[in-house]
């Protein structure tokens, strides 16, 4: 086998570089070797990538002239960034902007950008069903990554746009349900009936993977995944059945989920919403037959569950 050719992962210690450098690294035949790029490179995570061998270089998105080593040398590389550390919109363009003029400056000869849809596309601003968010935007981290998609275009970056959605992990944090009076728990979300494409972390990255496979053939694509379209209430009785306790969904409106209070429940709110008032759209865009195709492994709600029973049943003790 020939020298392999070093995908450079943004966001390696994270939710979804994290499962490409896993990825990677458990196709050990393959072509590719992982470059992990965080911001704090002594982090205990980032010791540990060093620790089963991968390289470790420590670069700020908010900080250009960081970047350039990162991409030295790399034939591809992951580029996510993470809305929810700062939550601002203009910040998580800011950011692309930098990562697709250093991608363009190394010569990189396949990126692939996490990106999400303009929700604005189905949600107009001048819709007053939902609040227009940071001055410009429906639901910001959406409408931010999707308007940095040109970024990387016209920085002449052959790139593959990959559209993921909602995590499964988020039920382990972020949206993990709420124990009721009764000692049940509930999953308290703004979806009604509608069905919420999810999809596990690890399954982005081994997508992700997939793609670099592919080698051109999908540049300039967009990739749009997810594991399963689900209501909310089959989540819940899927969840109490494999962890043997009851679960239920409590359906709340966008509005008032909205008001719960907590930092980002607007932006959570809108995007659920967005789910929900435009499901149709977003789940057609999610073909998972042609999913399958690319990441045979791809993983299922049931299955999923099966595997992380144990970190559910302690999140939630």
């Amino acid at each position: 086998m020939g020298e392999k050719k070093t995908i450079t992962v943004f966001g390696a210690t994270g939710a979804q570089g994290g499962g490409l450098v896993r990825a990677i690294l458990a196709d050990r035949e393959g072509d590719f070797a992982v470059r992990a790029v965080t911001r704090r490179a002594d982090s205990e995570k980032a010791r540990e990538l060093e620790r089963l061998g991968v390289q470790v270089i420590q670069a700020d998105m908010d900080d250009e002239a960081s970047l350039g080593p990162a991409f030295e040398h790399a034939y591809g590389a992951y580029l996510v960034t993470d809305f929810w550390d700062h939550m601002s919109a203009e910040r998580e363009k800011a950011q692309a902007l930098a990562l697709a003029q250093a991608a363009s400056h190394a010569g990189v000869q396949h990126a692939i950008w996490s990106t999400l849809e303009d929700t604005r596309e189905c949600i107009p601003l001048e819709d007053t069903r939902m609040p227009t968010l940071q001055e410009h935007y429906k639901v910001p981290h959406f409408d931010g990554k999707a308007e940095a998609d040109r970024y990387f275009t016209e920085a002449g970056v052959p790139t593959t746009f990959l559209r993921s959605t909602f995590y499964w992990e988020n039920l382990l944090g972020m949206f993990s349900p709420q124990r009721a009076e009764d000692g049940a728990f509930e999953l308290v979300l703004p979806m009604g009936d509608s069905r919420l494409s999810g999809i596990a972390v690890d399954d982005i990255g081994k997508t992700a993977l997939a793609v670099f496979k592919r080698d051109t053939d999908l540049i300039a694509a967009t990739v749009s995944i997810a594991g399963e379209h689900l209501k909310v209430a089959d989540m819940a009785s899927a969840l109490s059945e494999a962890l043997g306790q009851t679960v239920r969904y409590r359906p709340v409106t966008a509005g008032a989920f909205r008001a719960l209070g907590f930092p980002g429940a607007d932006e959570a709110g809108n995007m659920f919403q967005f789910y929900a008032d435009c499901e149709d759209h977003f789940t057609a865009a999610r073909d998972l037959i042609a999913v399958r195709e690319l990441n045979p492994a791809l993983q299922d709600f049931r299955t999923w569950l099966a595997a992380h029973g144990e970190e559910l049943r302690a999140a939630w003790a």
